[in-house]
């Protein structure tokens, strides 16, 4: 199993200096990967949204927290590390325009030798939808749309598209990914649509904040929804968030025998020098168990 981060990308915590000190000590300790969330504005306020992984349906996070932009601190680890991975957990690529989201994740896949992983989500933050005036409503199925003008800028020479959220007259867009088709796609959320999703259009599929009670029947509908698509578990990657961001090494196990392929989790402190020794500590104690299982 392959263990990923989580850290602190958020101003003022995260610095040049502090995200260049974490990013390698990450790669040097062992980790496979470093995630970015997304969200371009936040609220003092919830109105009408629910954050879906908090009893009272708040994210936790000020509206004054300085969250960065997922492809530009992505692209910045990647220019401060040699192999360790970075991916967005997750995009919210209905709030983007696809053209301009294609170019990022194929210049971050370039500019890091392919080591982009594409986590997608369709987000749960109305508001945050109005300000980027972006409609709420069939969300998911311009997500779907999107996806298919990526997909067809990053393998067409020349790219057009005619859809019901999106046309493109005939256009050449470089680089291509060096991930070939395209730097793999994991979709997020834990409804039975959003496995659907992950079945039909993902090359993996990115559960958050699970038990091993609820990931296991979560796994074992996946399973059921690949069927429907004629493929199988042995077709996708699956990386899961525990509940609490809680991982030790009888978790780590747990979830191996699962068939999970990655566990991703909170680490990180506000000083830098603390932020190391806990990575230091949890690699000591996690990654040996991670390795043989």
């Amino acid at each position: 199993m392959k263990l990923g981060l989580y850290p602190p990308l958020s101003a003022p915590i995260a610095t040049p200096q502090y995200l260049t000190a974490l990013a390698q000590a990450a790669e040097r300790l062992g980790f496979n990967s470093i995630w970015a969330p997304e969200h371009v504005v936040l609220f003092a306020e919830h109105e009408g949204s629910r954050y879906p992984y908090s009893a009272d349906g708040q994210i936790g996070v000020p509206p004054n927290a300085g969250i960065l932009d997922p492809f530009e601190v992505l692209t910045f680890i990647a220019a401060v590390t040699k192999t360790i991975r970075v991916g967005t957990g997750i995009a919210l690529v209905a709030q983007r325009n696809p053209v301009y989201t294609a170019k990022a994740a194929a210049s971050l896949d370039w500019l890091s030798n392919g080591r982009f992983d594409f986590g997608i989500g369709l987000g749960w933050l109305r508001q945050e939808f109005d300000a980027v005036q972006v409609p709420w409503a069939r969300r998911a199925q311009r997500t779907a749309e999107y996806v298919e003008v990526m997909k067809r800028l990053w393998t067409d020479q020349e790219t057009s598209f005619e859809g019901e959220f999106y046309s493109l007259d005939k256009v050449w867009q470089y680089p291509k990914p060096v991930q070939q088709p395209h730097p793999p796609l994991y979709f997020g959320g834990e409804s039975d649509a959003a496995l659907k999703r992950a079945a039909k259009l993902g090359d993996g599929w990115f559960g958050y904040f699970h038990d091993i009670l609820t990931a296991k029947e979560r796994l074992s509908r996946l399973e059921e929804l690949l069927a429907e698509q004629g493929r199988s578990r042995n077709d996708v990657r699956i990386i899961i968030t525990p509940k609490g961001h809680r991982v030790s090494p009888e978790i780590i196990e747990q979830f191996a025998e699962l068939g999970v392929d990655e566990l991703v989790f909170a680490a990180g402190a506000r000083h830098i020098e603390d932020a190391i020794g806990r990575l230091e500590t949890m690699a000591e104690q996690l990654l040996p168990v991670a390795a043989r299982v």
